[in-house]
């Protein structure tokens, strides 16, 4: 039995020099000259989810649409004229 052990971890060791043997010449047969590294996976990133713009977050747009509604016939202004009267303006 101890025999048969031996005669094992000889064969495993034998092939284990074999072929890190071949790992070797492979390697060194690459353009760079050896030790070739294996590509890297590139790690994985979750994409940064976009901001969702929707025209009710203007605050111009919405202030031109009250005034489209209570004046249609001033529909056809493109600048607001009361922009002093906002309620931030002092």
């Amino acid at each position: 039995m101890l025999r048969f052990l031996l005669m094992f971890a000889l064969f495993v060791l034998a092939t284990y020099l074999l072929v890190r043997a071949l790992q070797r010449a492979t390697n060194s047969q690459h353009p760079a000259g050896g030790g070739r590294r294996p590509q890297q996976r590139p790690i994985w990133q979750p994409k940064p989810r976009p901001k969702i713009v929707a025209p009710d977050d203007d605050e111009d747009f919405l202030r031109d649409l009250d005034r489209k509604r209570l004046r249609p016939d001033d529909a056809t202004d493109a600048q607001p004229e009361d922009d002093e009267k906002s309620p931030g303006a002092s």
